[in-house]
């Protein structure tokens, strides 16, 4: 029997490891790193390093290792932070409301995220009686 595929919308990450992965991501966009030299970099041991490097996998980032021994990432950084989730920022409705105000992109997601969250999935509010 195989592994269970793991969606990236379900993998939830501390902030110490989102921010640990955010500099992992960075130290590659400088080119394959020995696995040494980013347990250095991240301060980390090689069972938190694999662990990692799995979450990464998870939410869909590869990261391989060459013929070199060398870590390389797949791809663009800014497309592979475009996958990393934020960890929860712990906003309250008004603040989530004031920093929807926008015409970016990110504006539009946040304020579709709101207007869900407000709407209810009904459409009808959150406390509107049946």
């Amino acid at each position: 029997m195989g592994k269970k595929k793991v969606g990236a919308s379900a993998v939830s990450l501390t902030s110490l490891r989102a921010a640990r992965l955010y500099r992992l991501l960075t130290l590659l966009r400088n080119g394959p790193q020995t696995r040494a030299a980013l347990l250095r970099r991240l301060k980390l041991d090689v069972r938190g390093f694999y662990r990692d490097l799995e979450s990464l996998r998870a939410l869909g980032i590869e990261v391989n290792v060459g013929d070199d021994t060398k870590y390389t990432l797949e791809g663009e950084v800014d497309a592979a932070l475009a996958k990393l989730p934020f960890p929860d920022p712990g906003l309250n409705v008004r603040d989530a409301l004031q920093l929807s105000v926008g015409s970016s992109s990110a504006h539009r997601k946040l304020k579709q995220r709101v207007n869900s969250f407000l709407n209810g999935p009904r459409g009808g509010g959150p406390n509107k009686p049946r």
